[in-house]
C-alpha cells in the first residue's frame, strides 16, 4: 500500500469519527435548558460523552446514563454507569432498574432529556416475564452469531424487554422528553436505534418469533411465554409516548460526506455507494472488489485522479468457525482476497465507535502487499476467512487500526483507493 494511500484513509475514517462526537454536534439540538426539573437518562457506547456535552452546555443535571466498560466520560452531576456490550450483565440490569424507578418519580412538568446511541440494547436491560439475565445472555449471543440484520435483532430484543419500543419513554409519561440520538442503523430509523426505548414500534410478537425461526435460533421456555403473551412494546400512536421528541442529531450520511469533501481536498474524485449497506461481510466485500476491478479499468491512464469509493451501513457475520473477528476486519480480509494484490487499490473498513464484533478494534488496512505479507508471516487468509480469525489475522501482519474508545457510533466506514 502507498504512504499516500494509507494516510489518507486513516485521515478520511478520523474525520468521519471527529464530525460525529458528540461534544462537535450534539449543541446544534439543544435547546435552552428548561426551567423547573430536568432529569437526564440514556444509555449506549457514545452516551457519556452525550452526557458530557450536555453538561458543558447546559451546566450540572440530575440524571442516570449507563456506558459501555472503559467508556466512562467526567460529567458534572449525571450519574455515569459502565456495563457489558455487547452482551448485557448484572451492572446494566442494576442500573436500568434504577433509571425506571427515577423516571416513574416524575410528574407533567417535568422535562426529560434522553441520550441513546447504538449499544443501548445491551446497556438497557430489563428483561420482560420470568426471562432470566443468564436466559436473556443467551438469546443475545444466539442472535449476534446467526447473521440476522441488526434491525431484525432488535425486534426480538424489544419484545424481550420492559424498556425498549418505546417503554422508556412511557416510564416518564407524562413528562415532556427530548430524544437526542445518533444513528448506528441503516436508514437512519430511530425505532431501531438502541431498540427504540423512545419511540412506538408497529412489529408484533408474532414478528420476533418468524424471526428466531428464520436464523434457526432456539431459546428457552422463559422467552417463548413472553412471545405468547401480551406485548409491552408501545405502538407509535399510544399517549405514552405522545410527549416525545424524537431527534437525529449524527448520522452516518455526515459522516462520510466530512470523509469525502477531505478525499476531493487531497485531489481525489469520490463516488459514495451509500450510506445503508447491509449483507454478509464476505458478500459485499467480493461485490466492491469487482467494483473496484472495473472502475480501475475505466479511468486507466496516466492523467486520472485517484477514486474513492465510500459507503457506510452495518455488515453482518454469519459466524462458522472459533476465530477473533468483527465484520469489518472479515469485510477487509474479504476484500483482499477477491482483489489477490492488484497494484493501485487500498482500502480501510472500520466501526466508528472504535469496535469492530467483540474485539477492540476499529477494524483494518490492506494493499496490494496484504495477502504476500501475510504469507511470509505464515499465515492465510482463506483459513482465517473459514474461521472468522481476521482480527489475529491483521494483527499478525500489523494492519490493524487502533483506535480506543472514539466515544461516538455511526457504524461502519468503508474506503476504497483506486489508483
Amino acid at each position: 500500500m502507498s504512504v499516500q494511500a494509507q494516510d489518507l484513509l486513516r485521515r478520511m475514517f478520523d474525520r468521519a469519527v471527529e464530525v460525529a462526537d458528540p461534544m462537535r454536534s450534539l449543541g446544534a439540538d439543544l435547546p435552552e435548558r428548561p426551567t423547573g426539573r430536568v432529569v437526564v437518562v440514556g444509555a449506549g457506547k457514545a452516551s457519556a460523552r452525550m452526557a458530557e456535552a450536555l453538561e458543558a452546555a447546559w451546566g450540572p443535571c440530575e440524571g442516570l446514563v449507563i456506558t459501555r466498560y472503559g467508556y466512562g466520560r467526567p460529567t458534572q452531576g449525571i450519574e455515569i454507569v459502565e456495563a457489558a456490550h455487547p452482551v448485557p450483565d448484572s451492572a446494566g440490569e442494576v442500573a436500568t432498574q434504577r433509571m425506571l424507578t427515577l423516571l416513574g418519580d416524575l410528574g407533567e412538568g417535568d422535562f426529560v432529556v434522553a441520550l441513546v446511541s447504538g449499544g443501548a440494547s445491551a446497556l438497557l436491560t430489563a428483561p420482560a416475564g420470568d426471562i432470566t439475565l443468564a436466559e436473556k445472555q443467551e438469546v443475545n449471543q444466539k442472535l449476534l452469531a446467526s447473521g440476522a440484520p441488526i434491525g431484525q435483532m432488535n425486534v426480538v430484543r424489544k419484545h424481550l424487554s420492559k424498556v425498549k419500543g418505546g417503554q422508556l419513554a412511557a416510564a416518564a409519561y407524562p413528562a415532556s422528553m427530548l430524544a437526542l440520538l445518533i444513528s448506528d442503523v441503516p436508514g437512519d430509523d430511530p425505532a431501531l436505534i438502541g431498540s427504540g426505548p423512545t419511540v412506538g414500534d408497529g412489529s408484533s410478537s408474532n414478528d420476533a418469533k418468524a424471526i428466531l425461526q428464520r436464523w434457526n435460533i432456539e431459546v428457552p421456555a422463559s422467552v417463548r411465554a413472553v412471545l405468547d403473551g401480551p406485548s409491552g412494546v408501545l405502538p407509535p400512536q399510544d399517549e405514552k409516548i405522545s410527549r416525545v421528541t424524537n431527534v437525529i442529531f449524527a448520522a452516518p450520511s455526515q459522516s462520510l460526506d466530512a470523509a469525502a469533501a477531505l478525499a476531493r481536498e487531497s485531489g481525489c474524485d469520490v463516488e459514495i455507494l451509500g450510506d445503508d449497506l447491509e449483507g454478509e461481510a464476505r458478500d459485499v466485500a467480493e461485490a466492491h472488489a469487482a467494483l473496484a476491478l472495473e472502475r480501475q479499468k475505466e479511468r486507466s491512464g496516466d492523467a486520472a485522479k485517484p477514486l474513492i469509493l465510500l459507503s457506510g451501513g452495518e455488515l453482518t457475520v454469519t459466524r462458522r468457525g472459533d476465530g477473533v473477528g468483527g465484520p469489518n476486519a472479515e469485510y477487509a480480509l474479504a476484500l483482499a482476497s477477491a482483489l489477490k494484490g492488484t497494484e493501485g487499490i487500498s482500502a480501510i473498513a472500520c466501526d466508528t465507535d472504535g469496535v469492530d464484533g467483540a474485539a477492540e478494534v476499529a477494524g483494518a488496512l490492506i494493499g496490494p502487499h496484504t495477502l504476500a505479507h501475510a504469507e511470509k508471516e505464515g499465515v492465510s487468509a482463506d483459513k482465517a476467512l473459514a474461521e472468522n480469525d481476521a482480527h489475529r489475522f491483521f494483527e499478525t501482519i500489523d494492519a490493524q487500526v487502533v483506535t480506543g474508545p472514539t466515544l461516538t457510533n455511526v457504524n461502519d466506514f468503508r474506503a476504497i483507493w483506486i489508483g
